[in-house]
C-alpha cells in the first residue's frame, strides 16, 4: 500500500469519529435552535461520506473483490451524504447569520435555500440508483461519479458560503473567531480550486496528481472540525463551552477509540514480526507509561477549572455587593438576574422572592416550601438563611443541563445572595426613614411659616371684611361702587379660605386622631353637600349622594370627616365642566367606611399621579395645593386609606375612595340608597 493510501485510512477515521464527536455534542447540548438541528444534519452528511469512504477503502484493502453488497452500501451512504452537501452549507451559514443578527430571512432568500434542496433531493433521487449498479464508482473522488450538475451546485454553494464567512469575519466580536472564519474562508476558496480542478476544468493531470489533490480534499475539513473544538472549550464558540464536562467525556472515549484503532492497525503491520494480540498487549501496556502524566494534566487542568469559576463568583458578588448599597431591592433582583445570565451565559435567569410584587426576602410557609421542594433540582437553586428557604434562582442553560463546575459556581453564589439581599433591604429602609424624617422636617418647618402667615393676616383680613360689610349696607352706597365692594369681599372669602387651608395644614399629624370621638358619615355627607350645593349650582354641575342605609359611624371626629369630604368635593368642583356632575357617597364595606367622591372632569394625567398628594402641588393658577395633602394627612391620622382611580370611562372622571375604621360594634354591612 502506499503512503496516500495510509493517510487516507487514517483520515477517514480521524474524520469519522470527529463527525460522530459532533453529532453526540449538539444531541447531548440538546439546545433548540434550527442552528445546532442543521449543524447536526451537516455532520451527519460528513460521517456518511468519511464512513463510507473508509468502509470502501477496507474493503478494498481486505478483499482482493470486495463484496458487492458492501460496495453498494458504501456508495449508498457516500452519494447521499454528498448529495445534501451543498444544500446543507448553504443553510448553516443562513441559520448562523440570523442568530448574530445579520440577516433576516427573506422570501428569494428562502426560496434560494429551497432550490438548492430540491437541486439536491432530484440529484440523490436519479442519480444514486444508478450508481448503486456502477462497477466502477470512483471512491477516491466520488464528485466526480455524480456528475457535472453536482460539481457545479457544490462549486456555487462553496462560492457563496465563501462570501458569508468573509462578513462573519468582519463582523467578528472577538480575535479568536475573526481568526476562525478567516480560515474558513480560505477553506471555502481552497475547496472552490480543489472542486473546479477535479470536477469542471479542463486540466489533464496525472493518475498521482489527481490521487493526491483529491485525497487533499476529502481530507480538508476535518481542519475545521478539529479547530472548532479549540473554539468551543477555550472561548465558549457557539456557547457550547460551557458544557466542559460533556466536551472532556466524549474528547477522551473517542480518544480512546481512535487509540484502539491504531492498536488495531499496527498489529496488522506488525502481524509478519509478532502475533496481533501481542502486538495488541504491548501497545495497550504502553499506556500505563502515560498515567501519571495525564493524572497531573488533568488535576492542573481541574484545578484552573475551580479556580476560574470561585474567580468569576467572587467578582459577580462583589458587583452584587456594590449594587445592593443603592438601597433598590428590585433594581438589585434585575441586576442579578441580568449580570449571573452574562457571566454564566445562560439563557434565562429569575430571582423569585415569596413576595413578588414587593420583592419581600422572608421565609416561605410550609405551604410554599413545599411547593418549591417540588422544582426541578436542575434548574432551581435554593437560596437559604439560617437553615430558611428564603427564596429560588431559575436558571436555565442553552444546552441540556449545566456542567458540574457551573452547577457548583451558582450554589455558591446562591449562598451569597442572602446577605447581599438583606444589606440592600436595610439600606433601603434607612434611606426610607431618612426622606421621610427630611420630609416631616420640611413639613414641620412649612407649617410653622404657614401658622405665622395666616396669624398675621387673618385679624386684618377680618377687619378690612367687617367695614366692607357695614358699608354695603349703607342705602346711599353708589351702584359701581357696591358692586366693586361685593367683588373685594369675594376676595377676602377667598383669601381667608385659603388661610384657614393653611391653618388646617399646618396642624401637627397626630397617629390615632387629633381629636377621640366618632360621628356618622352620613351626616357629614349631607352636611357637605348642603354647604356646597350653592356653588356648584353656580358652577351648572349637578351633585348626587349615595348613603348607607345602616350604620355608618367611623371612627373619626366630625371635622376630621368635614375636612376630608369638602376637600374632595372643591376639587371635584372645580374639575367637573358645566352640566357634569358630582356623586358623594358613604358605605361600610369589610368592616370600614367608604368615602368616595366621583366627578366626571378630564381626569388625573399619567405623569401627575405621584405628585397629586404632595404638599403645595397644584396645577391651578389660583389653588395652593393644599386640599389634597390636608386629606391624605386627616386618613393617616386615624389610620385610614386613600386611593384613586382616573380616568374612569372613555379617558374621562376620577374617583377618590377613602377608607376609614369603623367605630366598635358597628362593623355589618349595608344597602346604599341615591339621593
Amino acid at each position: 500500500m502506499g503512503s496516500l493510501v495510509y493517510i487516507r485510512l487514517i483520515g477517514y477515521t480521524f474524520g469519522t469519529l470527529l463527525q460522530l464527536f459532533w453529532m453526540v455534542v449538539i444531541l447531548g447540548y440538546r439546545r433548540q435552535r434550527n442552528f445546532e438541528r442543521v449543524f447536526f444534519f451537516l455532520c451527519l452528511a460528513l460521517f456518511f461520506f468519511y464512513s463510507g469512504s473508509l468502509l470502501a477503502l477496507n474493503s478494498q484493502i481486505y478483499y482482493y473483490q470486495p463484496p458487492v453488497a458492501v460496495s453498494q452500501f458504501a456508495i449508498l451512504i457516500i452519494s447521499a451524504g454528498l448529495c445534501m452537501l451543498p444544500a446543507l452549507l448553504l443553510h448553516l451559514h443562513m441559520e448562523y447569520a440570523e442568530t448574530r443578527g445579520l440577516l433576516k430571512i427573506k422570501r428569494w432568500k428562502l426560496g434560494v435555500l429551497l432550490l438548492f434542496y430540491a437541486a439536491c433531493l432530484h440529484l440523490a433521487y436519479h442519480r444514486i440508483p444508478s450508481l448503486l449498479q456502477d462497477p466502477q464508482f470512483n471512491f477516491l473522488a466520488p464528485g466526480s461519479s455524480l456528475g457535472e450538475g453536482f460539481a457545479i451546485v457544490l462549486a456555487v454553494a462553496l462560492a457563496w458560503c465563501g462570501g458569508w464567512e468573509r462578513s462573519f469575519a468582519t463582523a467578528a466580536p472577538d480575535k479568536p473567531q475573526r481568526y476562525f472564519h478567516w480560515m474558513l474562508l480560505a477553506f471555502f476558496a481552497a475547496s472552490f480550486l480543489a472542486v473546479d480542478a477535479l470536477h469542471l476544468g479542463p486540466f489533464h493531470m496525472q493518475a498521482r496528481t489527481i490521487e493526491t489533490l483529491a485525497t487533499a480534499f476529502s481530507l480538508l475539513p476535518i481542519l475545521p472540525f478539529g479547530v472548532l473544538i479549540y473554539l468551543v472549550s477555550r472561548h465558549n464558540f457557539l456557547q457550547i463551552g460551557r458544557q466542559k464536562s460533556l466536551l472532556y467525556a466524549l474528547l477522551a472515549t473517542f480518544l480512546a477509540l481512535l487509540y484502539l484503532s491504531l492498536v488495531r492497525r499496527v498489529g496488522t503491520w506488525l502481524e509478519p514480526l509478532l502475533p496481533p494480540e501481542a502486538s495488541a498487549a504491548i501497545l495497550l501496556f504502553v499506556l500505563v507509561i502515560f498515567i501519571e502524566p495525564l493524572q497531573r494534566v488533568l488535576g492542573r487542568r481541574l484545578e484552573e477549572t475551580a479556580h476560574q469559576e470561585m474567580d468569576r463568583v467572587q467578582r459577580l458578588t462583589a458587583e452584587i455587593q456594590q449594587e445592593a448599597r443603592q438601597g433598590k431591592l428590585e433594581s438589585l433582583r434585575r441586576f442579578i438576574e441580568r449580570r449571573t445570565k452574562e457571566e454564566f451565559e445562560l439563557s434565562l435567569v429569575q430571582l423569585r422572592f415569596l413576595d413578588q410584587g414587593n420583592a419581600i426576602l422572608r421565609p416561605f410557609s410550609e405551604e410554599e416550601r413545599r411547593g418549591a421542594m417540588r422544582l426541578s433540582l436542575e434548574d432551581h437553586f435554593p437560596l437559604r438563611q439560617g437553615g430558611r428557604l428564603v427564596g429560588v434562582l431559575h436558571a436555565e442553560p442553552h444546552g441540556a443541563g449545566f456542567s458540574g463546575e457551573t452547577r457548583a459556581a451558582l450554589e455558591f453564589l446562591c449562598e451569597q445572595l442572602p446577605g447581599a439581599l438583606d444589606l440592600c433591604r436595610l439600606i433601603e429602609e434607612k434611606l426610607q426613614l431618612e426622606r421621610e424624617l427630611a420630609e416631616r422636617e420640611r413639613l414641620a418647618l412649612v407649617g410653622q411659616m404657614a401658622a405665622s402667615i395666616s396669624h398675621n393676616l387673618k385679624n386684618p383680613l377680618g377687619s378690612m371684611k367687617t367695614i366692607l360689610q357695614v358699608q354695603l349696607e349703607n342705602p346711599e352706597l353708589p351702584d359701581s361702587i357696591r358692586g366693586e365692594t361685593k367683588m373685594v369681599l369675594e376676595e377676602i372669602g377667598r383669601l381667608s379660605t385659603k388661610l384657614n387651608q393653611l391653618l388646617q395644614f399646618s396642624r401637627p399629624a397626630v397617629r390615632g386622631g387629633s381629636a377621640i370621638g366618632s360621628c356618622d358619615a352620613r351626616v357629614a355627607v349631607e352636611e357637605v353637600v348642603g354647604v356646597l350645593s350653592h356653588e356648584a349650582e353656580r358652577r351648572g354641575v349637578k351633585m348626587q349622594t349615595k348613603a348607607s342605609d345602616g350604620s355608618a359611624m367611623v371612627a373619626a371626629s366630625a371635622e376630621a370627616v368635614n375636612d376630608i369630604l369638602s376637600n374632595l368635593v372643591v376639587n371635584a368642583l372645580e374639575a367637573t365642566p358645566r352640566g357634569g356632575r358630582v356623586i358623594v357617597s358613604a358605605a361600610s364595606r369589610d368592616g370600614a367606611c367608604v368615602l368616595a367622591v366621583e366627578d366626571d372632569g378630564p381626569g388625573i394625567p399619567t405623569a401627575l399621579r405621584e405628585k397629586i398628594l404632595q404638599p403645595f402641588f397644584t396645577t391651578k393658577s389660583q389653588g395652593t395645593g393644599l386640599g389634597l395633602a390636608i386629606v391624605a394627612r386627616r386618613v393617616a391620622e386615624f389610620g385610614g386609606k386613600i386611593d384613586w382611580e382616573s380616568p374612569l370611562q372613555d379617558g374621562r372622571g376620577t374617583r377618590f375612595e377613602v377608607k376609614l375604621p369603623m367605630e366598635e360594634g358597628k362593623k355589618q354591612g349595608s344597602k346604599e340608597i341615591w339621593k
